[in-house]
């Protein structure tokens, strides 16, 4: 065998190599080892809007009415309608809540929950 060949089988199996990280490679880690915390908490922050109250859940039947709402209703113009007497802002937020909207949103042919206070 060549003086160069054998040099080069004698450093191969020599003593153990040391692994070294670079920068890019602590980041890539330490980007590895957060990912199960991030999905955690990404999972619990968009299944956290379970535990809205939904008629079904808690409401019997006799403590509230229902009305269908109408094309161009709002929930403003139902409160007002309902409950003349009442501040439209306690009726619309007491809708809201019995009937699960976030977005205080309502369409045409939608059977809207009232509550029992504001029932006729």
């Amino acid at each position: 065998m060549s003086g160069a060949m054998t040099g080069t089988m004698a450093s191969v199996g020599g003593g153990a190599t040391r692994l070294r990280l670079t920068a890019r490679g602590r980041r890539v880690l330490a980007f590895l080892a957060a990912l199960p915390a991030v999905v955690a908490l990404s999972v619990a922050m968009i299944s956290g809007g379970s535990a809205l109250a939904t008629r079904a859940d808690g409401a019997t039947v006799g403590s509230f009415d229902t009305v269908t709402v109408q094309a161009g209703d709002s929930l403003w113009a139902i409160a007002e309608r309902v409950a003349p007497a009442a501040d439209p802002r306690d009726v619309v937020a007491a809708f809201s809540r019995l009937n699960g909207l976030d977005a205080g949103l309502v369409s045409a042919g939608q059977e809207l929950a009232i509550p029992a206070e504001y029932a006729d």
